[in-house]
């Protein structure tokens, strides 16, 4: 029997033909219907070699545990045996489950482990399901686990889904070779037969102002950074124009060398730059409770002689001007503006709307806690941090605990997410009213990931916080940018590997 599955949008059947004849990428916003179209796809594919197996793969545990509970749901009980692969299930265990196993889902690490054991062979997988395909480069686990299948099975068809590939083109055509792409399904919210099914998206870019407190401190920061970057031009290993870039990019090549006076005082004060380079970015886009911790915890290292780099950095008399002026500021209960235009923001959505679901991205957990402490004074707001697991000494949340705030979010207890880039792949988190960046990102997949998260099943707000004169102007013109890059980048790469597939038939004829 087969099972009557969600009636396919035109967009999504004319994609699933092509995925049924070639090796595709299906490039689609998130929301818009990717995991019904593999659905399909591995329907046909047990139809079609019938005592075959189906391989669905993705990044996080909690994202292989949400596409194992949408196959349940939609597919009958019946329905080929559906297996759930995680590293707390023992090897021996799982290589009798991948035997007797129709459907398995995994990440890719348990498999490319499994592999490398030989506990068992892709010989008889008819299609692998990749998600998140913009994952799959250099020797991450999808590599490993693609290379093995493309030499293993006997019935070869790939499937890879994404939001977004980038806007590089040899990292684009990185992911294809890796997984043997034959063709690029591309949809945007604007294509002509996806616009159709989704509601209005309206777009407000908030800017304001970089107040004069927040320059000075910007400039007492700047003078530092000034310094360490001139004493590397000194000592011979920096030339011409410097950026965050340019300096982790010397960072690595100093590493390479041979042991040398250059070689460590150059890495010590790269170490140096980076570390104000980033200070200098929390001044300009996120809030100065965070710079203060930023800074006590340089002290913190400089204290305990974790770094001779930091103590020197914590000596300069700009440094201790700078924690003087910010301590000032916060007794004062100055915050960088942005925190309370969101404060704003939040209060006027919960003014038209009291049941109304909001998302807050940003980029680094203070920021996020900051948010949260503002909005719990607005009205009708609750808001939650949403935020990846611990780090080696820092706060986070278990999966766990990251599952039961979706379900408080999706039950009202808590109506605004505030979320790090935990939030932007794949979970199944519910559609909201809007989602507020807090920060621009540079990165076209990472706005693509978050703006689909509204304006699907109803008219949603995409707004866009922008600190004037800052490197948020920069990043928001930057991500803009490249997602018209990325549409070009797959049209030209679409055509390299028809060509490609064209000389192939042609080589094979003769």
């Amino acid at each position: 029997m087969l099972p009557n599955l969600l009636t396919l949008r035109d967009y999504q059947a004319t994609i699933l033909e092509s995925c049924k004849e070639k090796n595709t990428l299906v490039v689609l916003p998130t929301g818009v219907g990717k995991t019904l179209i593999a659905l399909h796809l591995l329907i046909h594919r047990l139809r079609e070699h019938p005592g075959s197996k189906i391989l669905f793969l993705a990044p996080t545990k909690p994202l292989v545990e949400q596409h194992y509970d949408y196959v349940n749901k939609q597919l009958p009980e019946l329905f080929a045996e559906r297996i759930m692969f995680t590293g707390e299930i023992k090897a021996p265990e799982r290589k009798k489950l991948f035997n007797t196993g129709e459907i398995i889902l995994s990440t890719p690490q348990c498999i490319a482990n499994d592999l490398a054991k030989h506990l068992y062979s892709l010989h008889d997988v008819s299609l692998i399901i990749i998600d998140e395909a913009h994952r799959c480069l250099k020797q991450y686990d999808y590599t490993k686990v693609v290379q093995a299948y493309k030499q293993q099975s006997l019935h070869p068809r790939i499937l890879g889904l994404t939001a977004s590939p980038g806007s590089d083109p040899d990292i684009v055509r990185q992911i294809c070779n890796h997984l043997a792409i034959e063709t690029i399904e591309l949809r945007t919210r604007d294509s002509l037969d996806v616009k159709p099914y989704l509601k209005e998206l309206e777009f407000t870019k908030v800017e304001v102002p970089f107040p004069t407190e927040l320059i000075e401190l910007k400039v007492l920061l700047t003078r530092i950074y000034n310094k360490k970057t001139d004493e590397l031009r000194g000592l011979g290993v920096l030339f011409g124009p410097v950026n965050r870039i340019t300096l982790i990019t010397l960072q690595a090549r100093l590493a390479m060398q041979g042991a040398g006076v250059q070689k460590f005082r150059g890495m010590s004060l790269t170490s140096q730059a980076l570390k104000i380079a980033h200070a200098i970015e929390l001044v300009e886009t996120q809030s100065l409770a965070g710079l203060k911790l930023y800074l006590d915890n340089l002290d913190k290292q400089a204290e305990e002689q974790q770094s001779k780099g930091v103590q020197q950095l914590v000596k300069q008399p700009e440094f201790r001007a700078t924690q003087l002026s910010l301590t000032q500021l916060l007794a004062k209960g100055f915050e960088h503006p942005k925190v309370e235009e969101l404060a704003i923001i939040a209060e006027k959505e919960f003014t038209e709307n009291t049941n109304a679901k909001l998302i807050v991205f940003t980029q680094f957990r203070d920021t996020a806690e900051a948010i949260r402490a503002r909005l719990e004074k607005v009205l009708h707001a609750r808001p939650v941090m949403f935020i990846g697991q611990a780090k080696k000494a820092g706060r986070g949340l278990s999966q766990k605990e990251q599952k039961a705030i979706i379900e408080q979010f999706k039950a009202l207890e808590k109506n605004v997410l505030i979320a790090t880039s935990i939030g932007e792949e794949g979970l199944d988190i519910p559609e909201v009213n809007a989602v507020i960046f807090y920060e621009p990102v540079a990165s076209a997949i990472r706005k693509i990931q978050r703006a689909g998260r509204t304006a699907r099943l109803a008219p949603g707000k995409l707004i866009m916080l922008i600190t004037k004169d800052t490197r948020d102007e920069i990043n928001h013109y930057s991500s803009i940018r490249k997602e018209k890059k990325m549409h070009t980048t797959i049209e030209t790469i679409q055509k390299e590997i028809h060509a490609q597939n064209k000389n192939t038939k042609i080589s094979k004829f003769f």
